[in-house]
């Protein structure tokens, strides 16, 4: 069935996260407008008060009063946030005391080595469970800036070694192997940070001071991918999403979409914040398969499961490797999408690093076991709107730890 109408995503998750953690680290009173109300970003801002900072709401506004952080009373609690917690001990690595931070049971099986080990080589101190896994107590105070080159992409480990840059002595270099999300290093500049980028470098000298800003947070990409890939498969379907950003790091799945001859234009360009922030108008065609690797797999990484959605409705086989990263998110994405699509008859090869997906699937109504990831409820769902067809959910609250409200916009569209 053809959709029509307009949607505004929710607030960025990724610029919610470090619009609050900056804030609470900048001089001054940072006004957050549009911060995107979820469980991860309340964890955020749970986090950033436990180290003494001030956080108030008046209607969709919140003021954060910086400081300098302080040792937290309590253990914090970072639920099932892997951002909160992998960027939150790249300020504790900074901060003279000690801190314990835990989460719940999908994050305490998610691997924090990757951060521990570069944190400790900058003069912090670690203790984690199986020494890797949350929980951990880290204790921080004067650290030296070092050069990281990182084995994968992620804009996780780079975020947590920049902040603990901002209290280091000297200069912290990061090499990464592809271009991974650049949020961090713009909001850096936002507040003013001098920051330096080159082809797969960043750099920046510790003991600088941030000041206080205003910011508007734009609609979560990621959250648009949904019903852009309901529109984009579905042949008559037009829709616009709008205020949406448009960073080059976060618009690979929309590339990829083109590439399968998704119909898509983007208008009202402009800035906001440091990030590139605009409308989308989607409108659907019939999609031919396309093959998804190498550098573009960070720029889309929360983005694969729904275009192995897009891959079911699409001519040929849809084709994605180098995506082994999926099995250490909320849960083994790679394994959940292959499970959930065998269990309604489509045809999909689970590989060590990705995936295999032949389209158009023939799919038979059923029930898909969602392992409380959100993202693989949403693409489910996304599923059963495009084919008209009964999916059943196990687990439908938890899409709440990203966009809120998810059900209730996607029915406002078809």
């Amino acid at each position: 069935m053809a959709i029509h109408g307009e949607i505004t995503p929710p607030g960025d998750k990724s610029i919610s996260h470090r619009a609050f953690m900056l804030g609470g680290l900048a001089r001054g009173t940072t006004v957050v407008r549009n911060a995107l109300e979820s469980e991860d970003v309340r964890s955020t801002r749970g986090a950033v008060q436990a180290l003494s900072v001030e956080i108030h709401k008046d209607g969709d506004t919140y003021l954060v009063r910086g400081s300098t952080p302080s040792e937290p009373l309590t253990v914090i609690d970072a639920g099932n946030s892997g951002t909160t917690a992998r960027l939150i001990c790249g300020i504790l690595a900074g901060m003279d005391g000690f801190a314990a931070i835990t989460g719940d049971s999908s994050l305490v099986r998610r691997p924090m080595a990757r951060i521990i080990r570069p944190l400790e080589s900058m003069g912090a101190r670690f203790m984690a469970r199986k020494h890797g896994y949350l929980p951990l107590a880290v204790s921080g105070g004067l650290l030296h800036g070092i050069s990281h080159t990182m084995e994968v992409a992620s804009a996780q480990v780079k975020s947590a070694l920049l902040l603990a840059g901002l209290r280091a002595k000297g200069e912290t270099r990061i090499m990464e192997p592809s271009r991974s999300r650049d949020h961090t290093e713009r909001m850096l500049r936002f507040f003013g940070a001098d920051i330096h980028q080159g082809p797969g470098v960043v750099s920046l000298s510790g003991g600088q001071e941030l000041e206080a800003r205003d910011i508007v947070v734009p609609g979560d990409p990621s959250s648009a991918a949904f019903p852009v890939v309901w529109a984009a498969a579905t042949p008559g379907s037009e829709i616009m999403v709008r205020d949406v950003c448009l960073n080059p790091t976060r618009t690979g799945f929309l590339e990829v979409l083109e590439r399968m001859g998704a119909k898509i234009s983007r208008e009202n360009i402009r800035e906001a914040a440091g990030e590139r922030v605009g409308d989308l108008v989607i409108r659907g065609a019939r999609l031919q398969a396309a093959s998804i690797a190498g550098e573009e797999i960070p720029r889309l990484i929360d983005e694969i499961p729904i275009l192995v959605v897009a891959g079911c409705l699409a001519e040929g086989t849809t084709t994605i490797r180098d995506a082994g990263e999926l099995r250490v998110k909320e849960t083994d994405r790679i394994s959940a999408m292959a499970k959930g699509l065998s269990s309604l008859g489509a045809r999909v090869e689970e590989l060590d690093d990705g995936l295999d997906i032949h389209g158009p699937a023939r799919l038979s109504p059923g029930r898909v076991r969602t392992f409380s990831d959100h993202r693989i409820a949403m693409s489910f769902h996304i599923l059963s709107k495009a084919c008209a067809m009964e999916i059943t959910l196990d687990d439908r609250d938890c899409v709440g730890i990203s966009y809120p409200g998810f059900f209730n916009a996607m029915e406002s569209l078809g």
